[in-house]
């Protein structure tokens, strides 16, 4: 028993008690062409695939309500012309295409908003591909006097067709 305390005293003192094999390292690394690799396997083409077709062009569409392509502007009343005015622009957003504009302009009562309107003003626009046109939408009233009164500009309408 002795002996066998004695031996593990050894190998725990002196590190391993047996010894390791040497390896020995390569001191550079063979590149794959170095060692005859071919990374393109053999019956398939070198070079990268790129199709031949090109995508067929999509017809554009459109939301026939075009209130989305006017804005207005300059909201107003002349006392002494007794006339409401009010600037609407139209941008065309089709870069092929011209389209006709069915407006509709109103002058609705705002206090109390009520939904009456006072005026109303209607015209047709074309506007061609990626332009934009303005005009001043404009409502007289036939009345001589006119107090004060609260008032708001709206678009209610921009029926848009494809010409």
């Amino acid at each position: 028993m002795a002996g066998a305390l004695a031996l593990a005293t050894v190998a725990t003192v002196g590190g391993c008690a047996f010894s390791r094999p040497r390896v020995a390292m390569p001191t550079a690394l063979a590149s794959p062409s170095a060692t005859g690799y071919d990374s393109t396997p053999t019956g398939y083409p070198t070079d990268s695939y790129s199709p031949s077709y090109s995508p067929s062009p999509t017809e554009e569409t459109y939301d026939p309500d075009g209130r989305a392509d006017a804005t207005g502007s300059n909201c107003d009343f002349s006392n002494s012309l007794r006339q409401f005015t009010y600037t609407v622009s139209i941008t065309n957003p089709s870069t092929t295409s011209s389209y006709s504009y069915d407006m509709a302009v109103n002058w609705m009562k705002a206090k109390p908003a009520d939904g009456k309107a006072y005026g109303l003003h209607e015209r047709s626009i074309v506007v061609g591909p990626g332009a934009t046109e303005t005009y001043t939408a404009k409502y007289t009233v036939n009345q001589s006097s006119i107090g004060q009164f609260w008032f708001t500009c709206q678009i209610t309408r921009a029926h848009k067709t494809k010409m």
